[in-house]
Protein backbone atom coordinates (compact mmCIF):
# COMPACT_ATOMS: atom_id res chain seq x y z
CA UNK A 1 0.00 0.00 0.00
CA UNK A 2 2.44 2.33 0.62
CA UNK A 3 3.68 2.26 -3.09
CA UNK A 4 0.64 3.56 -3.99
CA UNK A 5 1.27 6.86 -2.47
CA UNK A 6 5.52 7.56 -3.20
CA UNK A 7 6.00 9.88 -5.05
CA UNK A 8 9.15 9.99 -7.54
CA UNK A 9 11.50 12.49 -6.10
CA UNK A 10 11.86 13.89 -9.85
CA UNK A 11 8.09 14.42 -9.57
CA UNK A 12 8.41 16.28 -6.78
CA UNK A 13 11.04 18.70 -8.18
CA UNK A 14 9.74 19.43 -11.63
CA UNK A 15 6.44 20.23 -10.02
CA UNK A 16 8.71 22.81 -7.54
CA UNK A 17 10.51 24.17 -10.11
CA UNK A 18 7.31 24.80 -12.34
CA UNK A 19 5.87 26.62 -9.17
CA UNK A 20 9.36 28.54 -8.84
CA UNK A 21 8.76 29.76 -13.09
CA UNK A 22 5.44 30.44 -12.79
CA UNK A 23 5.57 32.46 -9.79
CA UNK A 24 8.50 34.89 -10.95
CA UNK A 25 6.94 35.07 -14.35
CA UNK A 26 3.99 36.79 -12.53
CA UNK A 27 5.84 38.83 -10.10
CA UNK A 28 8.34 40.23 -13.07
CA UNK A 29 5.55 40.87 -15.18
CA UNK A 30 4.14 42.70 -12.15
CA UNK A 31 7.04 44.41 -11.37
CA UNK A 32 7.76 44.97 -14.60
CA UNK A 33 4.43 46.91 -15.69
CA UNK A 34 5.27 49.24 -12.40
CA UNK A 35 8.29 50.13 -13.40
CA UNK A 36 7.46 51.06 -17.08
CA UNK A 37 5.42 53.64 -18.62
CA UNK A 38 2.31 51.91 -19.84
CA UNK A 39 1.15 53.64 -23.18
CA UNK A 40 -2.36 54.00 -24.37
CA UNK A 41 -1.29 51.63 -27.39
CA UNK A 42 0.66 48.82 -24.76
CA UNK A 43 -2.82 49.41 -22.98
CA UNK A 44 -5.11 48.59 -25.87
CA UNK A 45 -3.31 45.48 -26.45
CA UNK A 46 -3.33 44.57 -22.56
CA UNK A 47 -7.19 45.16 -22.44
CA UNK A 48 -7.66 42.73 -25.81
CA UNK A 49 -5.01 39.86 -24.29
CA UNK A 50 -7.28 37.68 -22.68
CA UNK A 51 -9.81 37.44 -25.42
CA UNK A 52 -7.19 36.59 -27.76
CA UNK A 53 -5.70 34.23 -25.98
CA UNK A 54 -9.10 32.47 -25.38
CA UNK A 55 -9.31 32.52 -29.66
CA UNK A 56 -5.68 31.17 -29.73
CA UNK A 57 -6.73 28.32 -27.22
CA UNK A 58 -10.33 27.88 -28.38
CA UNK A 59 -9.45 28.28 -32.42
CA UNK A 60 -7.95 24.89 -33.70
CA UNK A 61 -10.62 23.23 -31.98
CA UNK A 62 -13.77 24.91 -33.69
CA UNK A 63 -11.63 24.81 -36.65
CA UNK A 64 -11.50 21.18 -36.10
CA UNK A 65 -14.73 20.53 -34.59
CA UNK A 66 -17.93 18.99 -35.38
CA UNK A 67 -21.70 20.21 -35.13
CA UNK A 68 -21.26 19.63 -31.44
CA UNK A 69 -18.45 22.48 -31.50
CA UNK A 70 -20.24 24.89 -34.29
CA UNK A 71 -23.46 24.57 -31.99
CA UNK A 72 -21.50 25.42 -29.10
CA UNK A 73 -20.03 28.18 -30.56
CA UNK A 74 -22.80 29.99 -31.78
CA UNK A 75 -24.45 29.41 -28.21
CA UNK A 76 -21.43 31.41 -26.85
CA UNK A 77 -21.75 34.19 -29.29
CA UNK A 78 -25.47 34.76 -28.52
CA UNK A 79 -25.10 34.61 -24.63
CA UNK A 80 -22.18 37.36 -24.90
CA UNK A 81 -24.21 39.26 -27.74
CA UNK A 82 -27.19 39.44 -25.20
CA UNK A 83 -25.20 39.38 -21.58
CA UNK A 84 -21.75 41.21 -22.62
CA UNK A 85 -20.84 38.55 -19.62
CA UNK A 86 -17.47 36.91 -20.88
CA UNK A 87 -17.36 34.25 -17.94
CA UNK A 88 -21.22 33.16 -18.94
CA UNK A 89 -20.39 32.77 -22.48
CA UNK A 90 -17.32 30.85 -21.31
CA UNK A 91 -19.49 28.45 -18.78
CA UNK A 92 -22.24 28.47 -21.12
CA UNK A 93 -20.01 27.01 -23.93
CA UNK A 94 -18.52 24.49 -21.84
CA UNK A 95 -21.74 22.72 -20.80
CA UNK A 96 -22.83 23.48 -24.48
CA UNK A 97 -20.27 20.97 -25.86
CA UNK A 98 -20.27 19.04 -23.17
CA UNK A 99 -23.96 18.25 -24.41
CA UNK A 100 -23.82 18.60 -27.76
CA UNK A 101 -21.40 16.31 -27.56
CA UNK A 102 -23.49 13.42 -26.03
CA UNK A 103 -25.91 14.21 -28.62
CA UNK A 104 -23.57 13.81 -31.82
Amino acid sequence: MADVLSLDPLVVVVILAMTVVTVVAKVGGIWLVRHVEVSDRLQAGLDVLPGAIVIAVLGPELASGGPAEWGAAALVLAVMWRTESIILALVTGVVAVVSLRTLF
